[in-house]
C-alpha cells in the first residue's frame, strides 16, 4: 500500500510540475505557437526572454524527472503479473529521456543561436545562425523530443493500458482514457511529417489535446494508487 502512495504521489507530482513551465512559456514565449513563426522571429523572441525564458524551458525539460522512478516502480510492481510491463517500463523510460534531452536544446544550444544573431551585423553570420537553429531543431526536437520520445511515450501508455485491462485493477473508463489519449497524440505525428512533407494533412489540436489528456489520465492514474488498498496490486 505505502509503494501505491509513492508511485501515485510520483505520477500527479510529475503530471503537475510538466503543466506548469508548459503554462508558463505558452505566456511569456507563445509557446507552441511560436515554432510556426519564421525562425528569425523565433530567435529574436527567445532572446529578448532572457535568463528567465532559460530557465523556464530547464525546468520544463526537468521537471519531468519523477515519472522516471513511477514507470521503474510501477513495472518492478506489476512485471510478475504482466510480462508486457517489463517491455513497457524500458520504452517509456527511453521515451522520458529523450524527451529531456530534446528540450534541454532550448536551455544550452539555442541561446547561443539567439544571441549570435541578435549581435551579428553580418548577414552570413546570420544566415549561419538560423540554418544552425533549423538543424538541431529539428534533430533535437522533432526527431528526438516529438517523435521518438511522444512515440515511445504513447506505447508506453498503450502497453500499460492492456496491462490494466487484463488485471482489471482500475475502471474501463481509466483504461479507455489512456486509449483515446494515446490515439489523439498519435495524431500529432502529422506535424511532424508536415515539417519536410508540405500539404501533409495535419489537425493542428491533436498535440495540444492528445498531450493535456495524457497528463489528466496520468493525474488521475496517480490519485486512485494512492487509494489503492487491494493486497494483491
Amino acid at each position: 500500500m505505502q509503494i501505491n502512495k509513492l508511485i501515485g504521489g510520483l505520477f500527479v507530482a510529475g503530471a503537475i510540475a510538466l503543466f506548469i513551465p508548459y503554462t508558463i512559456l505558452t505566456i511569456i514565449f507563445e509557446y507552441p505557437d511560436i515554432l510556426r513563426q519564421d525562425t528569425a522571429t523565433i530567435l529574436t523572441k527567445f532572446h529578448e526572454g532572457g535568463n528567465r525564458l532559460i530557465w523556464t524551458w530547464f525546468a520544463f525539460a526537468i521537471t519531468g524527472i519523477p515519472l522516471l522512478p513511477a514507470y521503474i516502480l510501477l513495472g518492478q510492481k506489476l512485471e510478475a503479473k504482466s510480462p508486457l510491463m517489463r517491455t513497457a517500463t524500458t520504452i517509456g523510460v527511453i521515451g522520458l529521456v529523450v524527451q529531456m534531452v530534446g528540450l534541454l536544446r532550448w536551455t544550452f544550444v539555442v541561446p547561443i543561436l539567439a544571441n549570435t544573431f541578435v549581435a551579428s551585423t553580418d548577414e552570413p553570420t546570420k544566415a549561419a545562425a538560423m540554418v544552425a537553429f533549423k538543424t538541431i531543431h529539428q534533430f533535437g526536437g522533432v526527431i528526438l523530443g516529438e517523435h521518438l520520445g511522444q512515440l515511445f511515450t504513447i506505447a508506453w501508455t498503450v502497453m500499460v493500458s492492456l496491462s490494466f485491462a487484463k488485471l482489471k485493477v482500475f475502471p474501463k473508463w481509466v483504461n479507455g482514457l489512456g486509449f483515446v489519449s494515446s490515439f489523439i497524440y498519435l495524431l500529432a505525428q502529422a506535424e511532424l511529417f508536415a515539417t519536410v512533407m508540405p500539404g501533409f494533412p495535419v489537425w493542428d489540436l491533436a498535440g495540444f489535446i492528445g498531450s493535456t489528456l495524457w497528463l489528466v489520465w496520468l493525474i488521475i492514474l496517480g490519485v486512485m494508487l494512492t487509494k489503492k488498498r487491494n493486497q494483491n496490486f
